[in-house]
């Protein structure tokens, strides 16, 4: 069963893959013309949130996010995992975007690297594997037997979510700044991804390169947090 919504793509040029991520995320929020993420780099750059586009701080990009695209940030900490697993959940089924700092592998996909190689995605949907289709409020692919999709504009009644313990698969429909595709993570993977963010990556802190690094560092900034993105108008 898949809800999700649909982002475009903008392939990165240097360190600005957060705000990059808030940008996609933005189409989501704003009007259909959407932020130019020209002007996420310049109101960063202002306030102090970053040198040349790196994000290294969730509460900031929290801050910056409710500036330009006004809309409601909220900032979940502790990890992905116990009770924040069904708000991610939740807010993604209702078809609003979650930005989540991980380890970016090879394939950017999620892995552990102790921060050294800090990113950002952004996560617009979620697929869930459950028994059995809920209400007749979901149609079937047409081409995937087996995958079910919300009918649009209607109000449809969500499946009982997976949770740690429970059976059924779950996997976020993510995107970054640095492939056109989408890209589906399993849930656990992202989690311990992102609980593991606590040190600055070595070559990057010896390139001759000015970074903005929030007091605590990485650990501070990025480990084990996440944010919820919503429209202003829109309740939790």
């Amino acid at each position: 069963m898949l809800f999700c919504a649909d982002l475009p793509s903008l392939i990165q040029e240097g360190p600005q893959c957060g705000l990059v991520a808030l940008w996609m995320a933005g189409t989501l929020l704003s009007p259909p013309s959407g932020v130019p993420l020209e002007r996420l780099v310049q109101v960063a750059m202002e306030r102090g949130y970053t040198a040349q586009g790196e994000m290294f701080s969730v509460a900031d990009m929290g801050r910056l996010a409710e500036e330009t695209l006004g809309c409601q940030a909220e900032l979940l900490r502790g990890g992905l995992g116990g009770p924040n697993r069904g708000l991610v959940l939740q807010h993604l089924v209702a078809g609003h975007p979650v930005l989540i700092p991980y380890d970016e592998d090879f394939n950017h996909e999620p892995c552990r690297r102790r921060g050294h190689k800090a990113h950002w995605a952004v996560s617009s949907g979620v697929l869930l594997g459950v028994q059995h289709v809920p209400s007749l409020d979901y149609t079937e692919d047409p081409e995937l037997p087996g995958l079910f999709h919300p009918v649009p504009g209607r109000p449809c009644r969500p499946p009982s979510l997976p949770g740690e313990e429970a059976p059924g698969a779950t996997y976020l429909l993510s995107k970054q700044g640095k492939s056109w595709h989408y890209q589906l993570w399993d849930y656990d993977q992202i989690q311990d991804s992102n609980l593991q963010l606590t040190e600055f990556s070595p070559s990057r802190a010896t390139d001759g390169q000015v970074y903005v690094v929030p007091t605590g560092g990485v650990q501070a900034g990025l480990c084990g947090q996440a944010l919820l993105l919503r429209p202003r108008d829109s309740c939790h």
